[in-house]
Formats: structure tokens, C-alpha cells, sequence
């Protein structure tokens, strides 16, 4: 029995986890860290726990028949699970570009599938290692590029936006459940849809990586320059000609001198960190990686200060001028995390 489960496990675990490393690996830019990942693999992991305690509550309480069940209620279940944590990770603007979003995707479905053939593995492991070869390479391979999608499409429709309304997540978790439906309803025989699935995902996220890495390499060099220009600005005291600069001026009628000085220095120290954290994407693409610095450091304290002096309505005043997409404030979370 023992030695069954070292030959079968392999089979039923690592494919999907090498997916997800070799996703890593191509990261150029490395926007994902390692302890990042692997802290989504276990949140993926912990939902597959609650989905068994949904599925069970639902399979007790309703008349579905199992091949119904699995066709269409577990994967609208377990795709929604899924994406809580994707969602999560938006929130907190975790996820900036596409690139990150397939492997922050693919991450939380790796989790999932892994502790789901785990269970398996010990309930059923006796099973044919063709069923583990359909279950390592086909239905944990699906549940992360399905959780991928999910994202990339989300990330799609909310690039440009600071604040995503929750309808914006509806067509990625749509075309997720579809997609995962349709695995389960097997219109193909088992093998032939893991193949279809080991064909078809690769080359989908190739394209993604490649046109994400083109878009973000335009948006480093355009904002890289505006930042610059506006840090030149401030410190050379051409700034109260600019726009912004006139802008300040007037909130003096609305704001107490102290806050309008605070308001001042923190448009600096945002830009001067905005404009340290492009600089360390541009270094990483070209091969180099450079450590955040203990004075780095520092001035994260010291914004996380200023925001305090500001507070929510001098932000929220400052904000136009701030270019603060969310873009903006995940390239901050790079340079700090």
C-alpha cells in the first residue's frame, strides 16, 4: 500500500506544482515572490477543506444526483471559492498585470487540486495509475488554469480602474465555471481532454506573458520619465508653476498650512518610491535584481506617517495627482514587500 502511494503521488502531485514553477520561472520582471506563492497554494488548500463541507452539506440537503452535482453545482461552488482568494489579492493590490494575475490564478487552483488528490490519494489510492495520470495532469492542471483565467480576465476588465465593482469579476468567473463544467462533463474520453488541457494552456499563457511583459515594459519607461520629471519639478522649485503646484495652492483655503506642507512631502516621498520601484522592474527585466535597502524602509514608515497627518480627505484631494491607479499602488507593494 505504501509503496502504491509513492509511485501514484508523484503522478497526482507534482505535475500541477511544475506548471506553477515553470510559471514562476518565466516571471522576468519576478513580481511574484516565493513566500507570496506559496501562501496562496495553502489558502487554494484550505478552500478545498471548506469545499468538501459545502459539497457534503449540499449533496445531503438536495435530491441532485452525483454526475449532476459534479457537472454543474462543484464547479460553480468551487470556482467562486476559488476566486475569493483572487479577489482578495486585487483588493490589496497584490496583482498589477496580467503575468501576475495567471500565477497568483494558477497558484490558488495548484493548492486546491493538490489537497483534493491528497484526499484522494488516501481514500482512493489503490485506483489505476492512468486515473491519477488523468487527475495530475488533467483535472489539477484544469483547476489552475481555469483559477487563471478567472484573473486574466478580471484584470482585463479592471486595469484602469481604482476601485472594481464587484460585476467586473462576474465574466472571468463565468467563463471559469464554463470551462470547468465542461471538463467534468467529459464530452471527450478522460486522457484525450488531459491532452487537450496540456495542448491548449501552455500556449494560451505564452501569449499572455509575452503581450503583458510588452505592455508592462510601455508602462514602466512612460511613467518612469513622467515621475522623474515631476520629482525634477519639486526639487528644483519649478513646482509651483506646474498644475499640481497650483492645485496645492488652493487647498491652502481648505487645509491648515502643517497639512498642506504634509500634503507636499508626501507627493515627493510617493513619487521618489513610485519611481525606486520602476527602476527595480526595469533592472529585473534586464537581468539585474537589487535588494529594498533599510532607508527604503524607512521612507514606507514615514509615508504611512504622513498619510496619518494628511488623512482620508487630504488623500482622497490628492489623489488626481497622485497617479495612484491601483498600477501605481502595486508597484508600491513590490518595492515594500
Amino acid at each position: 500500500m505504501y509503496a502504491e502511494f509513492l509511485i501514484r503521488a508523484p503522478v497526482a502531485l507534482l505535475p500541477v506544482l511544475l506548471f506553477l514553477g515553470t510559471l514562476v520561472y518565466l516571471d522576468s520582471y519576478k513580481l511574484v515572490g516565493f513566500k507570496t506563492v506559496l501562501c496562496v497554494i495553502v489558502a487554494g488548500g484550505l478552500l478545498t477543506v471548506g469545499g468538501y463541507f459545502l459539497h457534503d452539506f449540499l449533496l445531503q440537503e438536495s435530491s441532485i444526483g452525483f454526475a449532476t452535482f459534479s457537472r454543474y453545482v462543484s464547479p460553480a461552488t468551487e470556482e467562486t471559492l476559488k476566486a475569493l482568494v483572487v479577489v482578495y489579492l486585487f483588493r490589496t493590490n497584490r496583482i498589477g498585470f496580467l503575468v501576475d494575475g495567471a500565477i497568483m490564478g494558477f497558484a490558488v487552483g495548484a493548492g486546491f487540486a493538490v489537497v483534493e488528490n491528497l484526499y484522494y490519494l488516501h481514500s482512493a489510492g489503490h485506483t489505476n495509475v492512468a486515473v491519477w495520470i488523468v487527475r495530475g495532469f488533467g483535472t489539477a492542471v484544469m483547476h489552475g488554469g481555469v483559477t487563471a483565467i478567472f484573473a486574466i480576465v478580471s484584470q482585463t476588465l479592471t486595469e484602469r480602474n481604482m476601485k472594481i465593482h464587484p460585476w467586473r469579476y462576474l465574466p472571468g468567473l463565468a467563463a471559469a465555471i464554463a470551462l470547468h463544467s465542461l471538463f467534468n462533463h467529459f464530452v471527450l474520453p478522460p486522457i484525450l481532454m488531459t491532452l487537450c488541457i496540456l495542448f491548449l494552456l501552455p500556449p494560451v499563457l505564452y501569449v499572455v506573458f509575452r503581450k503583458s511583459a510588452e505592455h508592462m515594459h510601455a508602462w514602466l519607461e512612460l511613467d518612469f520619465d513622467a515621475d522623474a520629471l515631476l520629482l525634477q519639478q519639486i526639487n528644483e522649485g519649478e513646482f509651483g508653476n506646474t498644475r499640481i503646484g497650483r492645485f496645492l495652492h488652493d487647498l491652502k483655503t481648505r487645509f491648515e498650512g502643517p497639512v498642506v506642507v504634509d500634503m507636499l512631502c508626501y507627493l515627493r516621498l510617493y513619487t521618489e518610491l513610485a519611481l525606486r520601484a520602476k527602476g527595480v522592474l526595469l533592472m529585473r527585466e534586464n537581468g539585474l535584481d537589487v535588494e529594498v535597502g533599510e532607508r527604503t524602509q524607512e521612507k514606507f514608515a514615514e509615508l504611512a506617517y504622513l498619510e496619518k497627518s494628511i488623512g482620508k480627505t487630504g488623500l482622497m484631494a490628492m489623489r488626481p495627482f497622485l497617479h495612484m491607479t491601483r498600477k501605481d499602488l502595486w508597484q508600491l507593494y513590490v518595492l515594500g514587500r
